[in-house]
């Protein structure tokens, strides 16, 4: 997937967040996002999902206007923090078995549940769960769904070495399969050799789009 975005600026009431933005990315790309909190990291991403409303012409999709898309298909979204109501008791298995179209439990939805070791606490409610542990579960869940664009927040934060490691792995076989992944994270050590392009923001509304050199050995 395709995104352009042409002078995006966004503020929350006389506040500027985002100011005068403008990149392109292309089918396979791995964007990261760096920035300290509150630079409009966060912000960039909702208003790329539409959950904030932007004019006509700032974020573009496959060439079109995400303003003319009336639902997106296909993209995977990992929030820093999971709006969920966590009082609803639910199963992991639950969740994940919701999320996949394809309703059976065939190879690649077995390999996604093992990949992020999830078998362990499969059957349990999420209520009982670690913040580490729901983390991996919305990242399976996003996965799952087999996107074209694959959009994580922190996605390491709360999460254990080895579980880092398996995430890495997936991103990179999600890389080598044309995904386009965008990372928003504080760690520019996770998966520095695998992303094409870094965009740093900082809380001035001034930004730096670079583009890494080809040359990497991926």
């Amino acid at each position: 997937m395709r995104i352009k975005v042409n002078d995006l600026s966004f503020s929350y009431g006389q506040k500027t967040i985002l100011n005068h933005l403008s990149f392109s990315i292309n089918t396979g790309d791995f964007l990261t996002i760096t920035g300290k909190n509150g630079s409009g990291k966060s912000t960039f991403i909702k208003c790329l999902l539409k959950l904030h409303k932007i004019p006509n012409g700032m974020i573009y999709m496959d060439d079109v206007d995400i303003n003319e898309i009336k639902k997106y298909h296909n993209i995977g979204y990992v929030p820093q923090k999971a709006e969920f109501n966590y009082e609803f008791p639910i199963t992991v298995k639950e969740i994940l078995s919701t999320a996949y179209q394809q309703r059976t439990y065939d190879q690649f939805y077995k390999s996604i549940v093992s990949s992020l070791n999830l078998n362990k606490f499969y059957n349990e409610n999420i209520n009982n769960l670690s913040g580490g542990q729901l983390q991996r579960l919305f990242i399976a869940r996003a996965l799952l769904i087999k996107p074209r664009l694959l959009i994580l927040d922190e996605p390491t934060v709360g999460i254990d070495q080895e579980n880092v490691n398996n995430l890495y792995q997936i991103l990179k076989q999600l890389k080598n399969e044309k995904i386009t992944i965008i990372l928003i994270t504080h760690d520019q050590e996770f998966a520095k050799d695998l992303y094409d392009h870094l965009l740093h923001l900082d809380e001035d509304t001034n930004y730096t789009f670079t583009t890494i050199g080809d040359d990497k050995n991926v």
